[in-house]
């Protein structure tokens, strides 16, 4: 079986005046959960199209599952799943029927399309609501039941693109829930877009960032914190004030030392130890309460990387 999933080659793709993928060149390992962050507009969406074989690119090449996106785009949507910008639900119709339409698309035999249906169902905690018309369900729900669909017929590969968008902070959590453990259980390779950084901290075993349809950084999320973000400790506590500011940026150890709220980031160079930090703080009259070192989040890794490209 082959280990990667998605390869591309200077896939680039063109709308008039605007070049909405440029030379992208990565890897998708099978079997990951792999994120694809970028800012809305900046070609993830194209790109998926491309994957699929919807959009002819305009240069390079990609293959999905071994297949050429240019030649053999049949091969590969009958491979894969998508969930894109709508769920594709018949809202007039139940849970159970939604999904009994889409095994029938899929050509699944009867006994394999009711036993898979009852199977994603009980997984997504929709079973005993399976008869219900879909318009009566809220967005999380609706949403889980897309996931359901993508997946109904067992493909090797599914795109997802911002799945948890408009949803609310718990409906959002449940789904993130519910994906890593379908991934898992369908060993199935998912690739995901997202802005959400924090999700995809959560999800992805690798991610790469694209900005303006260039491809920034990819790798798994600590090689990222590794590579852009230097050691940081975070202090929370009281009485700190500009004059410790100062104490703290004259320190040969101290990158970066800013304040934001009752929480004092301190960037560290290298390996330095935090404990002559904390008692300088202490001695200047701060009051602290909790210490935590660690890598730049990737949000902030995010971030940085969008600001040397501009």
């Amino acid at each position: 079986m082959n280990d990667i999933a998605i390869h591309t080659e200077n896939l680039t793709r063109d709308f008039s005046t605007v070049r909405a993928v440029d030379s992208l060149t990565m890897e998708v390992p099978t079997g990951i959960i792999f994120g694809f962050l970028g800012p809305n507009g900046a070609g993830k969406t194209t790109t998926i199209r491309l994957l699929l074989g919807l959009l002819e690119p305009t240069g390079g090449r990609a293959e999905v599952l071994g297949f050429d996106t240019r030649t053999q785009a049949n091969g590969i949507r009958l491979r894969t799943g998508a969930l894109l910008e709508h769920p594709g639900l018949y809202e007039r119709l139940s849970a159970e029927d939604n999904l009994e339409f889409y095994g029938r698309v899929w050509h699944l035999p009867t006994n394999e399309r009711r036993a898979r249906i009852k199977e994603l169902l009980t997984h997504l905690g929709l079973w005993e609501r399976r008869k219900e018309s879909v318009r009566t369900w809220s967005r999380g729900m609706k949403q889980k039941l897309a996931v359901a669909r993508t997946l109904l017929h067992r493909p090797s590969l599914i795109f997802m693109d911002e799945p948890t968008a408009g949803l609310d902070p718990v409906a959002a959590a449940a789904l993130r829930e519910d994906l890593l453990a379908l991934a898992a259980r369908e060993k199935v390779t998912v690739f995901l877009t997202t802005h959400n950084l924090a999700e995809a901290e959560k999800l992805c075993a690798r991610v790469g960032v694209i900005r303006q349809g260039k491809l920034l950084a990819v790798g798994h999320p600590d090689e990222l914190r590794a590579r852009s973000g230097a050691p940081r400790a975070e202090v929370i506590g009281r009485g700190f004030d500009e004059k410790l500011l100062a104490l703290l940026r004259a320190r040969p150890e101290v990158a970066a030392a800013d304040l934001q709220n009752e929480r004092l980031l301190i960037d560290l160079r290298g390996e330095a130890d935090v404990a002559p930090l904390v008692s300088l703080m202490v001695s200047a009259g701060a009051e602290v309460e909790e210490v935590r070192k660690g890598k730049a989040s990737l949000e902030e890794v995010f971030l940085t990387l969008m600001e040397e490209e501009r």
